[in-house]
């Protein structure tokens, strides 16, 4: 694990001043803050980031003309770019924060102990992962073992299930509805009658005229959320994201 020893440099944006300057000074109140520049606008943000070396953007979501969402897509592209903390007062634009790869969503009014915990996502002082599952699998009479975390996702056949990792599949005698529960603390989450998946593995949430899936894995495999599922998914994937 690495820690950031060195003070952030932040900029915050937001078109609301009140907003913006009570973001500013609880910053300023954090030892691992240094400097911390300000702009009331998306696109006045973007002209400071062009011109200046930032470690984090604290972003609001709506602004008029460029929005917060968008910024974020557009630092995205950047050689390096900036961590990104979303700042809003709406909950309902969690699921795109997760798909640019925001390190944290806080939700105003903002309290300074929870400002301080996207701070501390911000610089890496995460703890340790805890070790990693090893899961006995066999094929052609020989016992294997895949680690959990290279699991994607888990498919229901029968009485067994298939567990699914990069390139390769295993089945093992075991239901899908005993998978559910005993890997409920390593993030497997049910998304289809005959699905788990891995929230670690989901790297993007598609909707399309109500239809909802996740994409998981490399080479990537596309997966249907059924409706049922959807909401409760997309709440997880917030939780997993901001520890929420």
């Amino acid at each position: 694990m690495t820690t950031r020893t060195s003070p952030l440099r932040a900029l915050v944006v937001d078109d609301e001043r009140p907003a913006l300057d009570e973001l500013r000074y609880l910053l300023e109140q954090d030892g691992r803050v240094g400097e911390v520049l300000t702009s009331d606008s998306a696109t006045a943000g973007l002209r400071i980031l062009q011109d200046e070396d930032v470690d984090v953007v604290f972003l609001d979501i709506q602004m008029p003309g460029l929005t917060g969402l968008e910024l974020a897509q557009v630092l995205a592209r950047f050689r390096t770019p900036p961590q990104i903390v979303f700042v809003t007062a709406h909950e309902r634009h969690a699921v795109e924060a997760f798909d640019v790869h925001a390190v944290d969503y806080v939700l105003k009014p903002v309290r300074a102990e929870r400002l301080a915990e996207a701070v501390r996502r911000v610089v890496g002082t995460e703890p340790a992962p805890p070790r990693d599952t090893q899961v006995a699998v066999e094929r052609g009479g020989v016992t294997r073992f895949v680690s959990r975390s290279d699991i994607t996702h888990v498919e229901a056949q029968g009485d067994y299930a298939r567990l699914h990792t990069p390139g390769d599949s295993h089945l093992v005698r075991t239901p899908l509805t005993v998978l559910e529960e005993e890997w409920a603390d390593a993030g497997f989450v049910r998304i289809h009658r005959s699905l788990l998946v891995s929230l670690a593995h989901v790297r993007e949430v598609r909707s399309d005229g109500g239809r909802c899936t996740v994409v998981v894995g490399s080479p990537p495999v596309e997966l249907v959320v059924s409706r049922r599922h959807t909401r409760g998914l997309r709440e997880l994937l917030l939780q997993s994201r901001t520890g929420g």
